[in-house]
């Protein structure tokens, strides 16, 4: 009561998708904590964090989902979708076969995840630009074809890793107030998270650690 882990309007669920290695921990990590570990060991099952930040004038909490990236820890991962808002689909730039798979973390996403879901196409790493192996005209080509947003970032230096999830909850946020708008016949006036019932499910899960 009063604190300011309550000082929020909106809680939105945004989840990390991914082959494993692309630097998914990472990401989280650095816009979470503004940390990065050399030696990050793989996600084993699911991990989350969260960041608050404003947009607009509106106080909006990322709930950051984080799941591993090998085959076969998939089984854990398929309810980890479920009331999900956002998600980053990352591949690492310099290994060509983390981007051919992309199509496939899509397919997966759109089977668990409600179709209105906003995804952005995440090309990681370009600190190793010299050793790329993914056109960045072509990743942003296939982003556009596909209705998706598209950043290239790099978690170990920092490059445009705010700008992509707050891009995302931006981007989540106005489509809420577009819902809100088109709905305010039925809209209660009482409700201070008007986000997705199963995204504010998410929010009051046990498992949900103040950070």
């Amino acid at each position: 009561m009063g604190s300011s882990e309550e000082d929020y309007n909106f809680v939105f669920k945004v989840v990390l998708i991914g082959e494993s290695g692309v630097g998914k921990t990472n990401l989280l990590s650095r816009f979470t904590r503004n940390e990065f570990n050399h030696d990050s060991r793989t996600t084993i099952g699911v991990e989350f964090s969260t960041r608050t930040i404003l947009v607009g004038d509106a106080v909006v909490k990322a709930q950051i989902w984080d799941t591993a990236g090998l085959e076969r820890y998939r089984a854990i991962t398929s309810a980890y979708y479920r009331g999900a808002v956002g998600a980053l689909v990352v591949f690492d730039i310099t290994k060509h076969q983390t981007y051919d798979v992309v199509e496939r973390w899509l397919k997966e996403l759109y089977d668990h995840a409600e179709a209105s879901i906003v995804v952005m196409l995440v090309g990681n790493k370009t600190d190793l630009a010299q050793a790329r192996e993914v056109p960045m005209e072509e990743a942003k080509m296939f982003a556009d074809n596909n209705g998706l947003l598209f950043v290239e970032t790099s978690a170990l230096d920092s490059t445009n890793v705010e700008e992509a999830f707050e891009t995302i909850l931006k981007e989540i946020f106005y489509k809420v107030q577009k819902q809100r708008s088109s709905q305010t016949n039925t809209v209660s006036l009482a409700s201070e998270n008007p986000a997705s019932t199963a995204a504010a499910q998410a929010e009051r899960r046990p498992c949900c650690v103040a950070l």
